[in-house]
């Protein structure tokens, strides 16, 4: 199952509308030492995850290594687990420079002894 198929979609107001948070979660991408990496910005759970989802799936099947720089993640919480878990098992993935909330949940949930997590995006994608 492609990654963006396993998080929930961003809710809708009754008109159709998108919901819109007041911080909003941002992704970039860009290339670095042969990695393909995807930062990502802002908070991030079942309704903001999307984005950041398709970006990643996205990346797991055009590049050899991907690289989620997570120094800009304000907020996280299962769904963003459940996303990095599933790109784990789909490419080379490494999670670079994750903010304390996110590592307190990765070492809650024993994620960190699965996924390769390194302090900057440099050492991730092995410049």
């Amino acid at each position: 199952m492609p990654v963006n198929e396993a998080v929930a979609r961003r809710p809708r107001s009754a008109d159709g509308s998108r919901l819109q948070g007041t911080d909003e979660a941002t992704v970039v991408q860009y290339e670095r030492c042969g990695a393909w990496v995807v930062g990502a910005r802002g908070p991030y759970d079942m309704s903001t995850v999307t984005p950041l989802a398709d970006a990643l799936d996205t990346a797991a099947k055009e590049h050899p290594k991907v690289v989620l720089d997570a120094s800009g993640i304000t907020f996280a919480d299962s769904a963003l687990l459940n996303l990095l878990i599933l790109t784990h098992q789909a490419a080379d993935f490494r999670v670079a420079a994750p903010a304390q909330q996110l590592k307190r949940l990765l070492q809650l949930t024993a994620a960190d002894t699965v996924l390769k997590i390194r302090e900057t995006v440099d050492e991730a994608a092995a410049c």
